[in-house]
């Protein structure tokens, strides 16, 4: 049958009436079977900040209760159902418990099974409204079919256990109802519950799609689409139709906030289809995303990727010798940190890191084991304070004239790193953050609203 995978953000969930409308959209499509929903809006920060260290019981009291009156708001616009309490008891219960594990131990393990409680929150209270509209809907438990390895707060999905899973443990439910599931969250081989970092609610239902051969991925957010940049940045920024994944897959990675970098590659694999909305206004359309597209335009888009750290390690061993790059790429793989761009000179190596690539509990990626590694063969220097910005298009590393135009907008901007070349797809400058948002808007001037 065909199939379509639809997932809905924390805003597309924040209430009972967002909830009803992100209904309404499930509701109008038969294809749409299976849906993915993140925490409500704000529940995931205040999961988050449970996490810490350094609150006390008065403030972690006082967040516990903050999230119970997020869902039980929505259960009483429900007309206050029995088994739904009884469900949200149990897992604002177990939340309780959990926060106050962590006071004596600091587990990642416990902090995962913490956070992964306002997805379980969020795909019970979905169900009921499904299902207070006259679908036939039930909540599924993600944990069952989704297999990760057990890097807890950004585990790694194990592609081939998902789809044998899937087709045993879910397939069998969809031709008689429409399963509400979590994103975000999954288990390792003994059942722990793991995360796979902020923002992996997209990335879960484009695994669950690919697991199944769907035909479509729908995000919906709270923006009708993918713009040529963030309308707030440049007002006459214009809403993108149509875009192929590879240019989706550079604006994911470089800033755009309405997808997930993962969640385009699933979709690759599968050439699936993703199409990104509005649950609040759907009847705007939005952006399909597909192998091949009519139209690929030199500039697509200018994307913007904030709060960026640049590494910058120096060691006189590089000059006219080899496996500095081999050992420094190895000590960044046994931390888990992914470079995005890079640059070298004869003794130089420059590098960015992003947030993206955190964990779920917000940690950030420069550890100081990982700096008192990297100190042992080269001098390290970190740099922060700083944006990348991106112009995403097509045929930018051959066509003539891209650079000129690029660069006589930054002539008033120090400029602290350029990568092109590597991708025909991106051309990438680090510039200080406080300038960012005045390079976006004379960029998307210069590219976009020009003759």
């Amino acid at each position: 049958m065909s199939l379509v995978v639809a997932k809905f953000g924390g805003t597309s969930v924040a209430d009972y009436d967002a909830m009803g409308r992100s209904a309404d959209i499930v509701l109008a499509n038969a294809a749409t079977r299976i849906v993915v929903v993140s925490a409500s809006s704000g529940v995931t920060n205040l999961l988050v900040e449970l996490t810490q260290a350094t609150i006390n019981d008065e403030r972690r009291l006082q967040l516990l209760k903050q999230i119970a009156q997020i869902q039980y708001q929505i259960v009483d616009e429900l007309g206050r159902p029995q088994e739904i309490i009884a469900v949200l008891d149990k897992l604002l219960s177990r939340m309780a418990v959990l926060s106050e594990m962590l006071v004596l131990n600091r587990s990642k393990a416990v902090m995962d099974e913490l956070l992964s409680l306002g997805e379980q929150c969020s795909s019970a209270l979905f169900a009921a409204v499904l299902r207070e509209k006259g679908a036939i809907a039930s909540a599924f438990d993600v944990r069952r079919v989704l297999r990760t390895d057990s890097h807890f707060g950004r585990a790694e999905p194990q592609i081939e256990a998902i789809a044998c899973l899937t087709h045993e443990h879910l397939l069998p439910f969809l031709q008689d109802q429409i399963i509400v599931t979590q994103g975000f969250i999954g288990a390792d081989d003994e059942g722990r519950t793991t995360t796979l970092g902020r923002g992996g609610s997209d990335y879960s239902a484009a695994l669950l799609a690919e697991a199944l051969k769907a035909s479509a991925v729908e995000i919906w957010t709270d923006v009708a689409g993918i713009y040529t940049t963030d309308p707030r940045l440049a007002p006459n920024a214009r809403p993108i139709a149509e875009i192929s994944f590879n240019e989706a897959a550079e604006m994911a990675t470089f800033g755009a906030k309405v997808l997930h970098p993962a969640t385009i590659l699933p979709a690759v694999r599968q050439q699936i289809q993703v199409f990104v909305g509005s649950s609040k206004e759907p009847q705007k359309g939005g952006t399909w995303i597909r192998h091949q597209v009519e139209d690929a335009p030199v500039y697509r888009a200018v994307a913007l990727r904030r709060d960026q750290t640049l590494l910058n390690l120096h060691s006189l061993q590089m000059l006219h010798a080899q496996g500095f790059l081999a050992e420094t790429f190895a000590t960044l793989a046994r931390h888990k940190i992914s470079v995005d761009l890079i640059t070298t000179s004869e003794v130089n190596v420059a590098l960015t890191l992003d947030k993206t690539g955190s964990d779920s509990s917000g940690h950030g990626l420069l550890s100081e084991a990982l700096l008192q590694e990297l100190s042992q063969h080269c001098r390290v220097r970190v740099e922060d304070k700083l944006a990348l910005v991106a112009i995403i298009g097509n045929r930018i590393a051959t066509t003539p004239g891209v650079c000129r135009r690029v660069f006589e907008v930054l002539e008033p901007h120090n400029v602290r790193m350029i990568c092109q070349g590597a991708s025909p797809h991106n051309l990438c400058v680090l510039v200080a953050e406080s300038e960012a948002a005045q390079v976006v808007a004379a960029l998307h001037q210069n590219l976009f609203e020009g003759a």
